[in-house]
């Protein structure tokens, strides 16, 4: 049955009637849509608030009488009394220092105006994240912000999903029929009944519903309308998969520049531009969480003689911190609680469990090896932390803590666990790692290639590309791993992982850890009694230190060591693998005699212990020697005979495509240094795929520089400046090079715009660099040790 019209229906009408408009000429003059004048004048919406009111009044072209009337019928129509209802469901009082989230509200506005052109079916977003990030502040401020959009009323239901008793769906249902003008007496007996009401009045309403803090689906479905003019935003730490047709919010942690707009307008000390820097650590410490900096802002604020500084030193507590993120009835640790309490104990155990994960990120087989589950069961239980916001996916297949939330699983894990099973988890968690380390890094080495027989572990390492990508994403876990077990004197597994990825360090050079892992190993097999691991690991020391770290001086110290050792067991294999770090830090200090001995002993020892791939190894060496010598025919020869034995030695697959590559190059390398243009680019051409297929971008960047300088020098500019700048790129990052600072020097000679005498300016470099290479190399290892001032 039609409803009555309303007094301020008729003034309406009256006024538009007597103004000779239509409905739709209104509607283009005040901006106000048709469908919704059609519904005031009807009664089937409530007056309008103060802006649309404005807007249809100029629309309606009144003067001052006319404006008071309509105001007055407006004001009629909005008092309780005209409702016959008190006023229920009221959004509560929304923050006054609400920053950010601009992108949220956007589509929040963009649904709103959307519902106000359809019927069916009224739009639903569901604002859902992990506790404390604002979803309650940011559906509040939408609602204030759209309500004069929704004549009929913004209804706010608070559903206490995270309390131990959730509201009920009833009461629900029953607060939002009596907001709606339903009496007491005329409310259904059973929740389906109430629903059905619920969806019949909303039907001709036009209303903003904000369901806050739901627990289920099963909680917001019977509340939601099945047509109409309305919006319904839901908020949830849970992302209520269940419901179909919604769009669904995923909230982040501020940006760091609102993080601090928050402070600075919550407490007037953060406000001084000075404390900048203090202000940007306080948004780190406290992970951008809006609650978080809420609760950090008030302590400071009603501490007038505080300075952010204290709040920094507090907060920088861990042990600590979330107590000092506490104030009054608010708190961080309880908002994460609310969740905690919700889980099962299986889940809730895995929570406590993951803070013995030193990486920011994990993946479902390491949570499987803290708490001794078959994977599947893992998952499942991984996906229990992620519905009720304690964790975060990242990617495809991995997990992440905030901050925040780690420093409270590590809470409940000490409140919960006793000590030796703490111990007990962290030691199996750090055996699995160290265990699935080698047998990934296992893959690269030649004598393996493949997984041990009988294997069955958690992570899938069936091909080398799996081994690669496990080694790569879990290595601040792994290393961590083996910081434990050194430290722990386990001095055979350190070792054993150290040697089990020594192949597949050479295809990851880049990467600063193995420097951390040799130092480890070396350090372990020297607290072994078995010399030859000594000698094996203080070789790969320097190995490392000659290629990741350009410690020139300190790599022959090792590498003399690692040989002489090896000379004390008669062991030739290990001496020549000594002599193979040697070569090329005395190369790079210009002791080119001593780099041709070493090579040369080294090619003897590895032929007489059989070790083919290191006879090469060295047979390359000794190319390089010669080629700094200035005998480059001897050294292309040597380049030339190092392929020869490729082909008649029983090299295994990857070194000889390696050492394939790297002789190759050496051939182009010669011939340009002897100034064979023609031939050098022609040798730079067959090198190139090889070293792109090895994936050794250090190597691939300077044969682009070999091929810039002989394109420069056969008077192709264009193409060598192409080569050169994309060689420039490639090195971005790399340790110093000869070979980077010539192609700097020669770029602007391709222009025409730098000197001419490129020769004299070569060897200006050559001069020079030897000295900011071994400046440049001790500070990084300043850095790494830990000793670096800064």
């Amino acid at each position: 049955m039609p409803r009555q019209t309303s007094p301020f229906g008729d003034c309406l009408r009256a006024s538009r009637r007597a103004a000779g408009l239509t409905i739709e000429q209104l509607a283009e003059r005040s901006g106000v849509s048709a469908r919704a004048i059609s519904d005031m004048e009807r009664g089937h919406s409530r007056a309008p608030q103060t802006r649309t009111l404005a807007a249809l009044a100029d629309g309606l072209g009144l003067d001052d009488d006319g404006r008071a009337g309509l105001t007055a019928a407006a004001k009629e129509a909005r008092s309780p009394s005209a409702a016959g209802r008190p006023r229920l469901c009221e959004p509560p009082r929304g923050v006054t220092d609400f920053v950010g989230r601009r992108a949220e509200l956007e589509i929040v506005r963009h649904a709103a105006k959307h519902a106000a052109e359809i019927d069916d079916p009224p739009p639903v977003l569901v604002v859902h994240g992990q506790p404390g990030l604002g979803k309650t502040a940011l559906a509040v401020r939408a609602a204030h912000e759209l309500r004069d959009d929704f004549p009929d009323g913004c209804l706010y239901v608070d559903l206490r999903g995270v309390d131990a008793t959730p509201l009920p769906t009833g009461d629900a249902l029953l607060r939002l029929l009596r907001a709606l003008g339903v009496q007491p007496n005329q409310v259904a007996d059973s929740d389906d009944e109430r629903s059905a009401q619920l969806r019949g009045i909303l039907r001709d309403r036009r209303c903003l519903l904000v369901l806050d803090n739901a627990g289920s689906e099963a909680q917001v479905r019977p509340l939601l309308p099945a047509g109409g003019r309305c919006l319904v935003v839901v908020t949830s730490r849970r992302a209520l998969g269940g419901l179909e047709g919604v769009l669904r919010i995923a909230l982040p942690p501020l940006a760091p520049e609102e993080s601090a707009d928050l402070l600075r307008a919550i407490a007037r000390q953060a406000a001084d531009p000075q404390t900048a820097p203090q202000v940007d650590r306080v948004t780190d410490l406290c992970g951008h969480l809006p609650l978080a900096l809420r609760i950090a802002g008030t302590r400071l604020s009603t501490r007038p003689h505080w300075t952010v500084r204290h709040l920094v030193d507090r907060l920088a507590d861990t042990g600590h911190r979330l107590a000092a993120l506490s104030t009054g009835d608010a708190g961080v640790a309880t908002a994460f609680a609310l969740s905690y309490t919700q889980l099962p104990a299986p889940s809730a155990q895995l929570f406590r469990r993951l803070a013995h994960v030193p990486a920011a990120d994990f993946a479902a087989p390491l949570a499987a090896a803290l708490i001794e589950a078959a994977l599947p069961d893992a998952e499942d239980r991984l996906e229990d932390l992620v519905e009720v916001g304690l964790l975060q996916t990242e990617g495809v297949d991995r997990y992440r803590f905030h901050d925040l939330i780690r420093l409270y699983a590590d809470e409940r894990l000490h409140a919960e666990e006793p000590s030796d099973t703490r111990a007990e988890t962290a030691e199996r968690m750090n055996t699995w790692l160290l265990d699935t380390a080698v047998v990934a890094g296992r893959w690269y080495e030649p004598g393996y290639g493949g997984l041990p027989d009988g294997w069955a572990g958690l992570v899938p390492l069936a091909s080398m590309e799996e081994a690669d990508a496990w080694l790569r994403a879990e290595s601040d876990s792994w290393l961590p791993a083996l910081r434990t077990a050194a430290a722990q004197g386990r001095h055979q597994l350190v070792a054993d992982v150290a040697a089990a990825t020594r192949w597949y360090s050479e295809s990851t050079l880049r990467w600063r850890g193995w420097w951390e892992v040799r130092r480890l190993a070396r350090a372990a097999a020297n607290a072994l009694p078995d010399l030859r691991q000594q000698a094996f690991h203080t070789s790969l020391y320097a190995w490392t230190a000659v290629q990741l770290m350009a410690l020139y001086e300190e790599a022959t110290e090792a590498a003399m060591e690692a040989y002489r050792l090896a000379q004390s067991i008669g062991d030739p294999q290990e001496q020549a693998r000594a002599l193979s770090s040697a070569g090329p830090a005395w190369l790079n200090v210009r002791r080119f005699d001593d780099a041709l001995w070493a090579h040369r002993t080294g090619c003897e020892l590895a032929d007489r212990a059989g070790d083919h791939a290191l006879y090469v190894d060295h047979v390359v060496g000794i190319g390089h020697a010669l080629e700094h010598l200035g005998r480059y025919d001897d050294a292309v020869g040597e380049f030339q005979r190092a392929l020869t034995e490729l082909d008649s030695r029983p090299v295994a697959a990857r070194p000889a495509f390696t050492l394939r590559g790297s002789a190759m190059y050496g051939v182009a390398s010669s011939l340009v240094r002897a100034g064979r243009h023609q031939e050098s680019l022609h040798a730079v051409e067959r090198a190139l795929p090889l070293l792109i297929e090895n994936r050794d971008d250090d190597f691939v960047a300077f044969a682009l520089v070999l091929r810039g300088k002989a394109l420069a020098a056969l008077g192709q500019s264009a193409e060598a400046r192409t080569d050169l700048t994309r060689a420039l790129e490639m090195l971005a990052g790399s340790l110093p090079s000869r070979l980077e600072d010539e192609a700097r020097a020669m770029l602007p000679t391709l222009d025409g715009t730098g000197p001419t005498d490129l020769t004299r300016d070569l060897e200006a470099l050559a001069a020079s660099l030897d000295s900011r290479i071994e400046t440049e190399a001790r500070a990084t290892r300043a850095v790494l040790d830990g000793t670096d001032p800064a």
